[in-house]
């Protein structure tokens, strides 16, 4: 049952968002009473604490699993977004920007854990692409990495750019295209347009 109460939580936060949906909101689409809900979680914020950490460890599993494949380091950046699309559904509601704003605890905890985890795929991205000519040998490395993080946190700010002028889809799409362009070869710039013919 907890697992059936964190996948439809998770469904109805990101469609609508962390703070609009309620308990008896989330009881009733399970055909459940609240009281059920509240045997498994003490409180909402135990909810969304226990939906987003369930998120992030399913992301990152299907990133392990990606990495695995052997791609060549941008076939694996583009892999890698169509991954984080595919779970958070294009994020209508920009759960982001509600996580940070109403469970700033859970959003930070979530954001170092993040970090550490993407800063370890996008270096090892970076030598990977290096090593095969696709990007240029003379990048840093840490600083490239930190970059790009902060990049995809910033996409995901409504108030920078509000989902009724971008999709997360278009934003993700668009950031990858000017990361990879700062830092590609000749090589690399061929095969990135080789990617974007198969949008």
């Amino acid at each position: 049952m907890r697992e059936k109460i964190i996948e439809k939580s998770n469904e109805l936060f990101l469609n609508l968002g962390f703070k609009s949906v309620t308990m008896d909101e989330i009881a009733s689409s399970l055909g459940v009473s609240k009281k059920t809900i509240y045997k498994y979680f003490k409180n909402k914020t135990a909810l969304v604490d226990a939906v987003t950490h369930q998120m992030f460890d399913t992301i990152c599993f299907g990133i392990d699993g990606i990495c695995e494949l052997k791609l060549d380091a941008i076939d694996e950046l583009f892999s890698i977004k169509r991954l984080v699309m595919q779970h958070l559904k294009d994020e209508k509601s920009s759960p982001q920007y509600q996580l940070q704003k109403y469970y700033p605890k859970i959003y930070a905890s979530l954001k170092q854990q993040q970090f550490h985890v993407m800063q370890d795929c996008v270096v090892n991205n970076l030598k990977k692409g290096i090593a095969t000519k696709l990007y240029r040998e003379n990048i840093d490395l840490e600083f490239i990495s930190r970059i790009y993080f902060n990049g995809m946190i910033g996409i995901k700010d409504k108030d920078l750019f509000p989902l009724t002028n971008y999709s997360m889809n278009s934003l993700m799409s668009t950031y990858l295209d000017y990361h990879l362009r700062a830092i590609s070869t000749q090589k690399g710039l061929q095969q990135l347009e080789n990617q974007l013919k198969l949008k």
